[in-house]
């Protein structure tokens, strides 16, 4: 394996060095229905790809002293024995978070000191996988040991920890858990798994969970997946696709899913009913793809003043904010259509809901001055998608009546917010 390409200026995903990326009007249409393509779905990886590795080239470039470099002899020898072991490590969501945090801490005159010592898990993670032979020493923090896509090592004793290709067979190791129909884990233990502290309540991690948690998690994910492949095939291939990992969400937190950025191939999911929680990936997976289109293209130079509207939340947005949502809720429109021609109880009343909450909002989002060219094309190619549900519309009056209780929510939420009130684009 070769070391990443060298970025310039070296701080995460610096915009120059994804410029190779090139982006076909064809493709960009496309992706801006939400519905799945191979060559959306292709693009969306090769980004994360790109920029997964320029971010590690980055952290190894600032890292101080010879560890690191010896680290990474290590994970280039796994490479050669398993490529594949390799880059599932390295492209693991929480390995992102890491890098992301390491990064800053580097380059911060004051704070925390990074933690290089995870480029050693990441290198005894993958070495462990490939099957190779290996000697190193690391230091467990807290008297555990992360290694991403495996678990945890539990020592017994405290202290600088001897490892070699027989580690993981000992009785200290607390795997992750795998959820039922693929390669998705469900993570509950890696201490990267979402970014400390820039996230309170809202996107809070649960604490490990018991084996009755694993296996209510396996119900809920089987019914889901079951759901998706019954009514959207596509998107339940999609999903299967991006997502590497689910993160449950502790009882505290206030939203029902979460995407970071930085943890790309990751959705932060609160425990809950099958179709509620199929309903969470459709929207979820719908920002990591927004997320890796966004680092290849400029859609839009507003700055993230919140003014804009939200039928989806109570407090104003930001434009990117808007963009994001209404993409995520066009996908959602789309995937209750295709339940709702199955039958599935309620469909259509979720549809005609959601689908009135982007048409809403999308007139607000064509107009706005600060689109660039690119931005206007995908806002517009949105607007088609949402124009084309017209041809399959929920029976009786149930849309007008959508869009009726909307504008009531509208006029409410204008007179809470007067200074924002021609931002709703009414």
């Amino acid at each position: 394996m070769t070391r990443p390409p060298h970025p310039e200026p070296p701080h995460p995903a610096p915009p120059d060095a994804l410029a190779r990326f090139s982006v076909g009007r064809r493709v960009l249409r496309a992706l801006a229905t939400t519905e799945p393509t191979p060559e959306g779905l292709r693009l969306v990886e090769d980004v994360r790809r790109s920029k997964r590795l320029l971010l590690l080239r980055a952290v190894l470039d600032a890292a101080p002293g010879p560890e690191a470099g010896e680290w990474w002899g290590l994970l280039e020898e796994a490479e050669r024995q398993d490529p594949h072991a390799v880059r599932d490590v390295l492209h693991y969501p929480s390995t992102g978070v890491w890098a992301e945090e390491t990064l800053r801490r580097l380059h911060a005159p004051h704070g925390p000191a990074p933690d290089l010592g995870h480029l050693g898990a990441l290198a005894v993670a993958a070495a462990l996988r490939s099957g190779i032979g290996f000697k190193t020493t690391l230091r467990p923090a807290h008297g555990r040991l992360a290694l991403p896509t495996l678990g945890l090592l539990l020592p017994e004793r405290t202290g600088p920890l001897a490892l070699t290709e027989r580690s993981w067979d000992s009785g200290d190791a607390l795997p992750l858990h795998p959820l039922p129909g693929g390669l998705t884990s469900l993570d509950d233990l890696d201490p990267y798994r979402a970014p400390t502290g820039a996230h309170p309540a809202p996107v809070r991690p649960a604490r490990r969970l018991t084996p009755k948690g694993h296996k209510r998690w396996d119900t809920q994910w089987t019914g889901a997946l079951t759901l998706l492949e019954r009514y959207d095939s596509a998107r339940a291939e999609e999903a299967g696709r991006l997502l590497r990992c689910v993160v449950p969400l502790g009882g505290g937190s206030r939203s029902s899913g979460a995407t970071l950025p930085a943890a790309a191939g990751a959705v932060l999911a609160r425990g809950q009913s099958p179709p509620a929680l199929a309903a969470t990936l459709v929207h979820e997976v719908q920002h990591g793809k927004l997320a890796a289109l966004t680092d290849v293209l400029t859609l839009h130079t507003a700055d993230r003043t919140p003014r804009h509207w939200a039928p989806w939340r109570t407090d104003p947005r930001p434009l990117e904010g808007l963009l994001h949502g209404t993409y995520a809720h066009l996908a959602l429109a789309g995937y209750w259509q295709r339940a709702a021609l199955y039958g599935a109880r309620g469909a259509w009343a979720r549809h005609a809901r959601v689908r009135a909450q982007v048409a809403a909002v999308l007139p607000a989002l064509r107009a706005h001055p600060r689109l660039t060219a690119t931005g206007r094309e995908f806002v517009d190619s949105m607007a088609a998608a949402e124009r084309a549900m017209d041809a399959l519309p929920p029976p009786g009056d149930q849309h007008t009546t959508a869009r009726r209780a909307l504008e009531r929510e509208r006029r409410a939420w204008c007179a809470a917010h007067p200074e924002l009130a021609e931002s709703t684009g009414a």
